[in-house]
Order: structure tokens, then C-alpha cells, then sequence
């Protein structure tokens, strides 16, 4: 053996690297990772797919929604044939992208697989995809680089529970393809290779989104397995806690075993905050379904949506506010007005949004408070009769004034029993008008 031969030698008998158990990673790294998460505040999901084809209705039924295939107990082979029916030509990236933009929003989360197994992208992992569609273009592809040209983080949204594969346990009673036993353990491989496909394709991904964890045949285990996987494709990507088994339902929080970087509430807000390191998103629908509903009439107005918003930040946590696209490619024009008035407002006052933490003191009756480290924003829904806003706090107010007129100041009153604020008589913005206290030194809660 020849010296130059030893190096060689030396590399190939190293024993390979263990792999990393990122469930364990120090909480200084995690909240470095989930900076830009707290930082943004606010973004928009988008339910899209084969399920947009009947657009909620199917029988004598129009209010189905994406769980159309399962409520209506729709045959695989019949649901197959949304497929060539599936032919957005209308879908534009750039105007879904800038309508996000424009709302004040800054990251995007899409689905790219729901729970009836179809890939919105061309996957090598069989034939149940975009491909077999008329459509010829990969939307997953547009939306990326739509992303990339205006400035927004690209996450997906993807169904551990799947109706279509055939490995998947359970099976949905509907199904009637030519298949064997199921295997959940191929169904995983599959699983692993399309998330790869994602990230490989168009990542780097801001968040991978899951759902559909529900089922027995998904453990903790495989939670883990999964976590551990996609964190060592990309270490900086943001996983759900629905990777996991820890979630209470609707509440979104996890309880007992769980793992993921963050809570997911369900069409509702938390009454309160939660202890510092603990992070959360809550996701809301504007009407009754995520996927498009053609017969959709119960929107939640544009004043309650944005009033959902202001209230996550307020307690700390992120707002995913939905959209269900056509089958082609629209976004609703009710969805688009709701953005677009969330987006006039977010155009003055998004600085009581953005990089905030929660109120330091219990929500009050007239609104709500998010902080900086050297400001409060006060956020009036309703206030008082006799314009005070009564803070159980004490603080060093150097400058109040409205967001919306900075050159106007507003007194404000420092006592023993808190800090009392004079709202104008007429407020300048009916939904929420923003009150910024410009604080020196630190803020003292008395309750």
C-alpha cells in the first residue's frame, strides 16, 4: 500500500454518520428556525383539486366539500373521471400570488395532494396526477416561481390520509379499484418519495402542511419517522404537528405525545395565549368549506376576518386564511373583495401585525393589543362610550398617536390603577382603528 492510497482507505472504513434526531433540537435553534414564522403573521391557503370539478354538489346535495368523494360515497372509478374534466386554463400564479401580496399576506400555502390521493404536480410516483388531466402544465411549478418573482415563502399542504392508494389502511368504503391487501408500509415509501419530489422540485419549502393524521394506522412513530425525514431533505423547513398523533381536535394544540413545530387551530382562535416558545397558526375558512362550494352564500364578512387576524397576533400565533379556487383557476370574486379589504387595511396598519408578540395583559372589551419591545398597539373594534381605553399596565408613554393620522396625538394618563388612553371621537377606520404608544423602558402588567 502506497501513502497516497491511505486518506482513501480511511474514508471508505468510517463508520456512516448517525442520523439526527431533530425532535430534540434546542429551543435557541428552533426559535431561530421559526423566526420568519413569527415575523410574517399571516398567509394564505388554497384548497384545490379534483374536487372543485362537482364544486360541491353531487345528488340532490349542493353542500359538499373537498370531502366530496367520501360523503357522497362516490365510487374511485367514478371520481376518476373529474380527472378529465380537470382543465384550468384560467389559472394564473401571478394574480393568485398578488392577490396574497396585496391582502398583506407572506407565504402561501397550496395543497398539493388532499386526501383523495390526486398530485396537483406531474409525480413519478403513478399515473393518479395533473398528467392525466387535459390541462398539460404543472401549477405547482407556475405558483413557485409566481413566489419567487413577488416575494413569498411557497409551503404545501399534503394528506397523510389517502382514499386512492392502494397501500393505504384503512380503506374508503367507496373504493372499487382491482387491488390486494393493504400495506401500509409501501404506502409510506410513497408517501416519503412524493414529499421528496416536492421539495426536490420546488423547494426550498417554507412549511410542509400535513392533515388526514387521524387514523389508527398513522402512530406516533411514524410521526416521527416522517419529521425526522423531511427535516434531514431541507433542516430549515417548518413540519405541522399533524406530522403527529399530539393533536385535540379543532383546538388545533397538542396534548400527550406530539411533534411538529407548531399548532394548527381549526376554524377558531384560542381564548388566550400561550407560554413563550410555543407557537401556533390558526387556518379559517371565509365561508362554510376549503374547497369551492359553487352554492356558497355564508361568508364571513370582511370586518370578522380581518378581526381574526388581529386576534392571533394578539395572542401570539399566525393566521391562515383560505381560498377554494374553481376548476378553472379562479379564485372566487367574494374571496378576492375579503382580500382586498384585509389588504386596505394591512397598507396602514400592517406594522401592529408583522414581528409582533402578544398583548402583556388580558384581552380587553374594545379590541385588542399586540407590542414590540418598544411599542403597544392598541386595536379598537368597539370603543368605549367615554373613548377610554383602560389598561391594566404601567409604562413610560413617550408618543401616542393613530396609525392611520400619526400627526394626530392622543392623550394619555398614567395612575396607580393602570394606563388610561383617549381614543379620538371619530375613528378613522371602523373595523379596527390603530392606536401606536411609543414605550421607553418596560411595560408592567398590574393584573
Amino acid at each position: 500500500m502506497t501513502p497516497a492510497m491511505t486518506p482513501m482507505l480511511a474514508l471508505a472504513t468510517m463508520a456512516p454518520a448517525e442520523p439526527v434526531d431533530y425532535t430534540q433540537e434546542s429551543a435557541a435553534d428552533k426559535a431561530q428556525r421559526m423566526a420568519w414564522f413569527n415575523e410574517d403573521r399571516f398567509g394564505l391557503f388554497i384548497h384545490w383539486g379534483l374536487y372543485a370539478v362537482p364544486a360541491g354538489v353531487w345528488g340532490d346535495r349542493t353542500d359538499h366539500r373537498e370531502w366530496i368523494m367520501a360523503e357522497a360515497q362516490i365510487p374511485t372509478s367514478r371520481y376518476e373521471q373529474f380527472a378529465d374534466e380537470f382543465n384550468p386554463t384560467k389559472f394564473d400564479a401571478d394574480a393568485w400570488v398578488l392577490a396574497a401580496k396585496d391582502a398583506g399576506m407572506r407565504y402561501i400555502v397550496l395543497t398539493s395532494k388532499h386526501h383523495d390521493g390526486f398530485a396537483l404536480w406531474p409525480t413519478k410516483q403513478g399515473d393518479w396526477s395533473i398528467e392525466r388531466t387535459p390541462f398539460g402544465r404543472d401549477p405547482l411549478a407556475e405558483l413557485a416561481a409566481a413566489c419567487r418573482r413577488h416575494g413569498l415563502r411557497l409551503a404545501f399542504y399534503h394528506s397523510i390520509l389517502d382514499w386512492y392508494h392502494p397501500g393505504y389502511e384503512p380503506r374508503i368504503a367507496c373504493y372499487d379499484r382491482d387491488a390486494g391487501a393493504p400495506d401500509m408500509d409501501a404506502y409510506v415509501t410513497h408517501l416519503k418519495a412524493q414529499l421528496k419530489e416536492l421539495i426536490d422540485n420546488y423547494g426550498p419549502l417554507a412549511i410542509m402542511w400535513f392533515d388526514g393524521e387521524w387514523d389508527a394506522s398513522w402512530t406516533h412513530e411514524r410521526g416521527v419517522d416522517l419529521y425526522n425525514y423531511l427535516r434531514a431533505l431541507q433542516p430549515d423547513l417548518l413540519v405541522n404537528n399533524r406530522v403527529g398523533k399530539g393533536r385535540a381536535g379543532m383546538s388545533g394544540m397538542d396534548e400527550g405525545q406530539g411533534v411538529g413545530d407548531f399548532g394548527t387551530p381549526e376554524q377558531e382562535v384560542p381564548g388566550t395565549g400561550f407560554a413563550p416558545g410555543v407557537y401556533w397558526e390558526s387556518c379559517m375558512t371565509m365561508g362554510d368549506t376549503w374547497g369551492y362550494n359553487a352554492a356558497e352564500t355564508n361568508w364571513k364578512s370582511a370586518r370578522q376576518l380581518l378581526h381574526h387576524l388581529i386576534d392571533s397576533a394578539s395572542k401570539g400565533g399566525n393566521y391562515l386564511l383560505n381560498v377554494g379556487p374553481t376548476a378553472e383557476g379562479l379564485i372566487p370574486a367574494a374571496s378576492l373583495e375579503r382580500l382586498a379589504h384585509i389588504g386596505r387595511w394591512m397598507k396602514t396598519n400592517s406594522e401592529s401585525i408583522y414581528g409582533t408578540t402578544a398583548s402583556p395583559i388580558p384581552t380587553p372589551t374594545w379590541g385588542r393589543i399586540t407590542q414590540k419591545p418598544d411599542r403597544l398597539y392598541l386595536h379598537i373594534f368597539d370603543a368605549p362610550a367615554d373613548g377610554q381605553l383602560v389598561l391594566p399596565l404601567r409604562a413610560n408613554v413617550r408618543r401616542a398617536s393613530l396609525l392611520a393620522a400619526p400627526a394626530q396625538p392622543i392623550e394619555t394618563t398614567q395612575s396607580d390603577a393602570g394606563l388610561t388612553v383617549t381614543s379620538p371621537a371619530t375613528l378613522p377606520d371602523a373595523d379596527a382603528t390603530v392606536i401606536a404608544l411609543e414605550i421607553d423602558g418596560p411595560v408592567e402588567a398590574l393584573v
